[in-house]
């Protein structure tokens, strides 16, 4: 008689623990667009944000100056440099993303409005040396990039 309680409790412990060990993914939450001014013209603005991203090395899918927007072609980062990914459990994710900004600029006056939307996605997981082809997870910027970027336009706008 004891043998049958002892199995059906083992496999109840086995059957409670085995989907516990697995740590589901959680999204991050997604920040609203980047918004910033710079204190100079449209035009001397649009200059200085083709040399930030020229500098930056990002590449572009659409340049359009007379509608304000500039678009990226997707591009590899890090995951926790300009994308975060989430996580699995406690653990964040580690790999690489693939990331595609888009920059809005309008003229307000004698300032320039930036807007700069992001779209990010997991490519590849795992430590340096055992990347694995992981697409399609849902990423968020860090916010860093953005900052940078605008405090590069800044810069140029100054030379």
């Amino acid at each position: 008689m004891r043998r049958p309680h002892t199995a059906v409790l083992a496999i109840v412990l086995v059957g409670l623990s085995g989907p516990g060990g697995c740590a589901s993914y959680i999204s991050p939450l997604q920040p609203p667009p980047y918004r910033d001014q710079v204190a100079a013209s449209y035009d001397r603005t649009w200059g200085a944000l083709i040399r930030a991203l020229a500098f930056d090395n990002v590449p572009l899918r659409v340049v359009a100056k007379d509608s304000g927007v500039i678009a990226s072609d997707d591009f590899v980062s890090p995951i926790g440099i300009y994308a975060d990914c989430g996580r699995k459990g406690e653990s964040p994710l580690e790999g690489e993303a693939l990331a595609a900004f888009t920059v809005f600029v309008r003229p307000s006056g004698a300032t320039t409005d930036i807007q700069i939307n992001s779209k990010m996605r997991t490519l590849r997981l795992g430590q340096p040396g055992k990347l694995r082809m992981e697409p399609g997870l849902e990423c968020v910027s860090t916010t860093r990039w953005e900052p940078n970027l605008v405090d590069s336009v800044r810069r140029y706008v100054r030379e």
